[in-house]
């Protein structure tokens, strides 16, 4: 209709929760408004829970703090990570949404080599919209963007993609270096913006970034676990990526794919290395123990779902990388108790649990 000012519906508004994970008052939403204000907000509070985090006017969300985490979860609560990003994660468990995107609270709106701010939520809703090409790689990259195809020689048998699990998005300004790297190059900032999305081909592993993800929860949610990290745990900073690598040899598994690159986001603020270091260096170790360990992942034929697959890799996890430090022991039967909470909140029986949670939402911190 000529001179209609009605707005688009947002992409998937009603079908997609943005988890947020927190220790400080959420100003940089002003920035995000444009693109954020039409979405449910799930705001997990990190650190002292008698602390009131603001959140602008105008949002809708709901916010859970560390008590509601023991609330919800009773003795399995134990599952979530205290003083970590990683309790992110809480926010996946609590969603009744299909789709989640999260992002940190120091992430801000990029802009492209034009000029023009990034709707990063509206990418990676395309990207898990179209279908990814584990099997075999296009030049080209992702050939169902707008102006871009599959290349000669590419099979048509393979042509029609598959199911897109996960989107994995990237940075401009900080990058995300581990600690030796970020002592080393103190002053290294990533300008290159390439416009590109690509699907990480089956078998590859990748090391994935938790504060610019998008993910089909209804599909991959229960893989989306990150861990046992920060307070009481002798590793840090590895959360997003030990998620990432189950979350890749179940996807590979079960036929679905990663897509990675676009969308960019500005991440504002390096970390402090020192305290980095301090969090990882174990885990600098033990990665060359646990990269082999999912490369050599292999699930029976009667893992059907992604809750078998992810209860047959923490036995894996025990059984051979328990070996490596007593830790992975206490990983391993957390990743259990994390798929029966999952289940006790995600299930028919598990719909109470979910209005009493409703009830709580759009308050300050409960």
């Amino acid at each position: 209709m000529a001179g209609s000012s009605t707005k688009p519906i947002p992409l998937l508004r009603d079908e997609l929760d943005i988890v947020i994970p927190t220790i400080r008052n959420l100003d940089f939403l002003d920035m995000w408004r444009p693109f954020f204000e039409p979405y449910h907000l799930i705001i997990v509070q990190d650190g002292d829970p008698s602390k009131t985090i603001k959140v602008p006017e105008g949002f809708d969300y709901e916010l859970y703090n560390r008590n509601d985490i023991n609330r919800i979860l009773g003795p399995k609560a134990s599952c979530i990570s205290f003083k970590d990003s990683a309790c992110r994660c809480f926010g996946y468990m609590v969603s009744k949404k299909k789709y989640v995107f999260t992002i940190d609270d120091d992430c801000f709106v990029a802009k492209d080599p034009s000029g023009k701010e990034i709707n990063a939520l509206e990418q990676h809703i395309k990207n898990l919209l179209s279908p990814s090409t584990p099997y075999f790689f296009n030049t080209l990259y992702d050939p169902f963007r707008e102006g871009v195809d599959f290349v000669r020689g590419y099979p048509f048998s393979l042509r029609e993609g598959v199911t897109t699990a996960v989107s994995h998005g990237l940075w401009l300004n900080i990058p995300d270096y581990d600690a030796p790297t970020q002592l080393v190059k103190p002053r290294e900032r990533n300008t290159r913006y390439v416009d590109a999305v690509l699907t990480i081909p089956k078998g590859t592993l990748f090391p994935m970034c938790g504060m610019n993800l998008a993910f089909d929860r209804e599909l991959i949610g229960p893989a989306m676990y990150f861990g046992l990290m920060g307070d009481g745990q002798p590793i840090g900073r590895y959360d997003d990526m030990w998620a990432g690598w189950c979350m890749k040899v179940i996807c590979d598994h079960m036929g679905w794919g990663v897509k990675t690159g676009l969308p960019y986001i500005w991440h504002s603020k390096a970390s402090n290395p020192f305290v980095n270091l301090k969090k990882e260096y174990k885990g600098i170790f033990w990665q060359e123990e646990i990269i082999p360990f999912f490369q050599s992942t292999v699930f029976p034929k009667e893992c059907t779902t992604v809750q078998q697959c992810y209860l047959e890799l923490s036995k894996q996890v025990k059984e051979k990388l328990g070996k490596v430090d007593p830790y992975f022991n206490k990983l391993a039967d957390a990743m259990v108790t994390w798929i029966e909470a999952w289940d006790e909140l995600n299930s028919s029986q598990g719909k109470p649990a979910a209005a009493q949670r409703a009830k709580l939402a759009n308050g300050n911190a409960k």
